[in-house]
């Protein structure tokens, strides 16, 4: 029986995707060790109690340690660079090490799914002679992105001289020498290659590395469709190993039908169930969610102009304010603004997302754009509101806007009359209603691709365990 060991970057939003395709790869008949860091493991216990990596017969939770330090908070984010430098250099001895004692203790280990940042796994996959599928969990589009910093380097476009450059316009200059992304800003390229905060410097040379290491992969996978991102793919094949659309995950999964498999979750926060009680006395389509995920944070002044904005488009909102949301200090709203909408509005510290965005009663969702966030959006055909902060959200905004026409753009400094103007409009507006329009249509064609047997994501994932299944024997 084949048996696949997946290793997520430790991250929120690498785990759910990893967890989803290993279910997949499951239900398909592989035998599953999901190897989770210490610290994240620890994390989903406080957060779900100790069943929640008990697992099954069939799917096991192991876990390899990260090489940092204990932190002071034991429930907020590592800080990214630092984390993925630690695991980089230190997690291969131990990761083989896992893999000699699963070999012989449980059932020998015939393939590896690694997310890219993970890639020092390709050493280890190389090393016990298995086949190793690489994980890309965002869009396509950032892919690209991401294989082009160097000729954005050479070019001279980035770093940037200075902060300044964030607000003078330079990032508002036109590029049109990126593969299938003519017509985008240099504000829409992924941020770390900016140069302005702590740990970019890092992130942009660790990228280059993890790309160049990525080529020696047996196949990458990506969380998207081909209708959605197909020549975004193709071309990507001509640079990496074949790539391979098999999402949306979340549809696919949602096909499995398997109890047992669907009690096993891993988020590290405690969700907020009244959320759906909330949204179950609400109107048809009434309803703004307001989510950033589980990284990205704001300045305590973008919190200011948004709760405003939220205030003054007199909508109902359903908003998931994490403790860490803003930088360096509690995320803490202002009592006129608590007192003002507490007849429709909605607080959460984390929620069911998915859930969430397929209740009848939301009709649009204000997000920072990360990828997981725009493709459950796309398949559950939400418009969307897109306020990009960090990393691939630049490039996810400018797809959903500019090409997929699902969504408009708020800048992230957008003060509360903005965020407000562009509320009404998605939730009543005709611009709106366009909008929602194409949304519904991108749904449709998501549910051809993931339930249709000749669906381009059905298909695609035929190929991959074919793959695996054939090269593990």
């Amino acid at each position: 029986m084949p048996h696949a060991v997946c290793v997520p970057a430790p991250v929120q939003g690498h785990i759910n995707p990893m967890l989803k395709l290993a279910k997949i790869l499951h239900s398909k008949g592989f035998l599953i060790t999901f190897v989770n860091t210490e610290f994240n493991h620890e994390r989903l216990i406080r957060s779900r109690g100790s069943d929640a990596v008990r697992g099954l017969p069939s799917f096991h939770f192991e876990t390899i340690p990260d090489g940092l330090l204990s932190p002071q908070n034991y429930d907020v984010t590592q800080d990214v660079p630092t984390m993925a430098k630690s695991v980089d250099e230190t997690a291969l001895v131990p990761f083989k090490s896992l893999l000699t004692k699963i070999n012989a203790s449980y059932s020998p280990v015939t393939c590896i799914v690694a997310d890219i940042f993970m890639v020092f796994t390709i050493e280890a996959a190389k090393e016990f002679n298995i086949p190793e599928i690489l994980f890309w969990t965002s869009g396509a589009g950032s892919l690209i992105c991401y294989d082009q910093y160097p000729n954005l380097l050479e070019k001279g476009l980035f770093p940037l001289k200075d902060s300044s450059y964030l607000e003078n316009g330079y990032l508002d200059k036109v590029i049109d020498f990126i593969p299938t992304m003519g017509g985008m800003r240099l504000k829409d390229v992924p941020t770390f290659i900016r140069i302005i905060y702590p740990g970019d410097e890092f992130m942009v040379q660790f990228i280059q590395t993890l790309l160049d290491r990525a080529k020696n992969a047996d196949a990458i996978v990506c969380n998207t469709f081909d209708e959605l991102e197909g020549d975004i793919l193709d071309m990507l094949s001509t640079i990496f190993p074949p790539c391979y659309a098999i999402g949306p995950l979340n549809v696919l999964e949602n096909k499995i039908g398997d109890e047992a498999l669907a009690s096993i979750k891993t988020n590290l926060w405690k969700e907020d169930h009244e959320c759906i009680t909330w949204l179950d006395s609400k109107a048809h389509a009434s309803v703004i969610y307001v989510n950033f995920g589980s990284i990205a944070v704001m300045t305590s002044q973008q919190l200011v102009e948004l709760c405003w904005g939220l205030a003054k488009s007199n909508c109902s909102f359903l908003w998931v304010i994490r403790p860490d949301l803003v930088v360096g200090e509690k995320a803490v709203l202002p009592n006129e603004f608590l007192a003002e909408t507490s007849d429709r509005g909605l607080l959460a510290s984390w929620c069911p997302q998915e859930q969430v965005l397929n209740h009848p009663s939301v009709g649009g969702f204000l997000t920072h754009c990360g990828w997981n966030s725009t493709i459950e959006s796309i398949s559950n055909g939400v418009p969307m509101i897109c306020s990009p902060l960090f990393s691939d959200q630049q490039p996810n905004c400018w797809w959903s806007c500019n090409k997929w026409g699902i969504a408009m753009e708020a800048d992230s400094a957008a003060k509360s009359d903005e965020i407000r103007k562009l509320v009404v409009e998605l939730m009543n507006g005709e611009k709106g209603n366009e909008i929602r329009k194409n949304a519904i249509d991108w749904k449709n064609k998501v549910e051809e691709a993931c339930t249709n047997p000749s669906g381009s994501s059905m298909v695609n994932l035929e190929k991959i365990i074919e793959l695996l299944q054939t090269s593990s024997t």
